[in-house]
């Protein structure tokens, strides 16, 4: 089966929900042990219910990912780690003079500690193996300026530099390491920013903000799912230190 991940440990932060949910079945799926690292919920209950339907192996791991010392607790209780995915991010709404110095480290801790935390728990345990696979979840916010978003832009910058760094210090390890930076995508978390931020005119913020790219849609979940499933695959074995934008045009059709 091309892009099997059968026999393959797999490590998904924020695995409960979004693209992390997409991903967390997908790679089930295609035969991988999933351990997803999220914060409980009941969104995690029916995620960890339906990976398991490909996987019984796979486990729903309660961990705060900005908890250091939780994070290497859980990560050294499984003998093997071929795939680590840093999806797990919050986002922020601010440019930098409304943005407190709370809101600053608390997006800091989630979106660039939480991947560091994770990245350096597992690095140990794929030098051993002289393999391993690093994923991180960036953002097309890492390579263009979008309004209000200081802190959030100012992590996924970081997620893309860390990847490069990654790949870098590891190459000669057998440790690949890419980032994806996906535009809008149709998660639970955008109906919720909008219904919070834009009560009265629902319907028109969301066909404004899939607007924004020139497909005219946003991504759904499972769309960036695959492209991890490939960079996550033996087929992908040439590729590292990249970053793969997945933006209906974001990036480059935008006038």
């Amino acid at each position: 089966m091309i892009f099997s991940l059968k026999n393959k440990v797999v490590i998904i932060t924020g695995g409960s929900s979004g693209i992390g949910r997409a991903i967390s079945i997908l790679f089930a799926q295609q035969g991988a042990e999933v351990h997803i690292f999220d914060l409980q919920s009941p969104l995690s209950d029916d995620t960890i219910s339906e990976v398991q339907q490909f996987n019984k192996n796979s486990k729903f791991h309660a961990v705060d990912i900005t908890n250091e010392t939780l994070v290497l607790d859980e990560i050294n209780s499984l003998q093997k780690i071929d795939i680590l995915i840093n999806n797990a991010g919050i986002a922020q709404i601010g440019n930098v003079e409304n943005t407190s110095s709370e809101d600053f480290q608390k997006i800091f801790d989630v979106n660039v500690k939480g991947a560091f935390n994770c990245i350096k728990a597992v690095i140990p345990n794929m030098v051993s193996h002289k393999s391993g696979v690093i994923l991180n979840m960036a953002s097309v916010a890492s390579s263009v300026g979008i309004p209000d978003r200081f802190g959030y832009s100012m992590t996924k910058g970081a997620i893309k530099s860390m990847t490069q760094s990654i790949a870098k210090d590891y190459i000669t390890k057998g440790i690949r390491c890419n980032c994806i930076s996906p535009a809008r995508v149709h998660t639970p978390f955008v109906d919720g920013f909008i219904e919070k931020n834009y009560p009265n005119n629902q319907d028109e913020m969301f066909k404004k903000l899939s607007a924004s790219q020139p497909i005219g849609r946003m991504a759904k979940p499972i769309e960036i799912a695959h492209l991890a499933l490939y960079l996550c695959s033996d087929e992908a074995s040439f590729a590292t230190g990249c970053d793969y934008p997945l933006d209906g045009g974001f990036l480059h059709l935008n006038n």
